[in-house]
């Protein structure tokens, strides 16, 4: 699978995201240059965090057949030049012993992208042609 990112038709700086068969557009906030159109890349890296969660969440209670009816995963972040940091909050809802919902948080610090973004990333950048 690839990625591909190119100028949007619409605004100033969005930007068309096409993941094989679907397409996001992204742009940034008047304040720093865009026309606000759609969420941000922050935004995006955020949101993954959040979706991942909720869906290893559900995935999880679902093969123990746990009653977890939803996972609400609200995702906030603090940067500064160097730094970047997630706040995840995370609210269960079902039936849940207090050993499922402790089971479910370690679960929580399981899911793929909480892997990625606390492992070590390595970007190899190159000019095409």
């Amino acid at each position: 699978m690839s990625i591909r990112v190119h100028k949007a038709p619409v605004g100033k700086l969005a930007q068309t995201v096409e993941i094989d068969p679907h397409t996001l557009l992204v742009d940034m906030d008047e304040a720093s240059g865009g026309d606000d159109l759609s969420p941000n890349p922050h935004d995006l890296l955020d949101a993954a965090l959040g979706a991942c969660t909720a869906l290893t969440l559900k995935l999880y209670a679902g093969r123990k057949q746990w009653p977890l009816l939803n996972a609400d995963v609200v995702i906030t972040h603090e940067e500064a030049p160097g730094h970047y940091r997630l706040q995840r909050v995370i609210t269960l809802q079902g039936e849940l012993t207090e050993e499922q919902r402790s089971r479910l948080l370690e679960i929580a610090n399981k899911c793929p992208i909480h892997r990625v973004l606390t492992g070590e990333i390595a970007i190899d950048t190159s000019l095409a042609g």
